[in-house]
């Protein structure tokens, strides 16, 4: 995933940013409570406006909490002592689902002509 990011915008909105990770706008909140690392900036009216390195931040936080496992906790103290081994570990496990579903595709595309002969 490369977390939905258009290289022409500043800013994403929560309903955005919850979008491209599938979840909640209510847990995007509680990450940013619980997470030092995130600080949106808000606008007049008070809407959190995601920076891209904030989203950059939010893919890390998912990656650690919603696809290995971690806990809260242990997400934070990951991040604070090793932020950039979690970095790369993150982008070769995005390479490897863009990659699985590539087979995939092909695959179904191989099942279809054999059907067909």
């Amino acid at each position: 995933m490369d977390a939905g990011l258009d290289e022409e915008k500043r800013y994403y909105s929560i309903g955005e940013v919850a979008a491209m990770f599938d979840v909640n706008t209510s847990l995007v909140r509680f990450w940013e409570k619980e997470f030092d690392i995130l600080k949106p900036k808000k606008n007049k009216k008070g809407n959190r406006l995601f920076t891209p390195r904030d989203v950059q931040n939010l893919k890390l936080i998912h990656h650690l909490v919603k696809e290995r496992g971690f806990t809260l906790k242990g997400a934070k103290t990951k991040l604070r002592e090793n932020r950039e081994d979690t970095a790369r570990i993150s982008e070769v496990v995005d390479k490897l689902k863009m990659i699985k579903q590539a087979m995939g595709e092909i695959r179904k595309g191989l099942d279809a002509s054999s059907e067909e002969a």
